[in-house]
């Protein structure tokens, strides 16, 4: 029988290759974004956004794009629209390999899932999904004010536990 074909086996046989890293060389303090947006409108409100914050920021085409990027780089923030080259986005592999991460790297990525289908800043449907903050399409308008808002209190939520962390050499 043969072995079915997927994204997860196609990275795994991936050759590395230098080209493939999104960031040859990044500034010490200068944060990283992955913006996973194919409404080129709705991406580059986004992008500039998060250009004003001060990120370098990453445009994948497509989902294996996407996954090949963050095989290579750490990205402090990660922007999702739960329908990025997907048809079915309950089955977004973007958000299901971030949800797969271990705890310690996961917990350096703030995501922020762009839906649809849910209203801005439900909180347990973030924690459902495993993503930090959602927002609705709606929304997108008031993207800078909703990402400095859940920047902030994702940096504040998270201080104390870093400080530990770095007390004891863990990060």
């Amino acid at each position: 029988m043969e072995e079915e074909t997927t994204i997860f086996n196609e990275e795994e046989s991936y050759q590395y290759d230098a080209s493939d890293k999104p960031f040859d060389f990044v500034e010490v303090g200068i944060g990283t974004a992955l913006v996973c947006e194919a409404n080129p409108a709705a991406r580059e409100k986004i992008s500039s956004s998060l250009r004003t914050m001060g990120y370098q920021i990453t445009e994948p085409a497509s989902i294996k794009e996407a996954i090949k990027n963050m095989r290579f780089h750490i990205y402090d923030v990660v922007i999702l629209n739960e329908n990025f080259d997907t048809e079915n986005p309950d089955a977004n592999i973007v958000i299901s390999s971030l949800a797969n991460l271990n705890v310690g790297t996961r917990r350096q990525i703030f995501v922020a899932l762009l839906s649809d289908r849910v209203r801005t800043m439900d909180n347990m449907t973030a924690f459902n999904k495993s993503v930090n903050v959602i927002i609705n399409m709606k929304n997108i308008d008031d993207i800078d004010t909703i990402l400095k808002r859940s920047l902030t209190d994702n940096t504040a939520f998270y201080h104390v536990f870093k400080e530990a962390l770095k007390k004891k050499g863990r990060l």
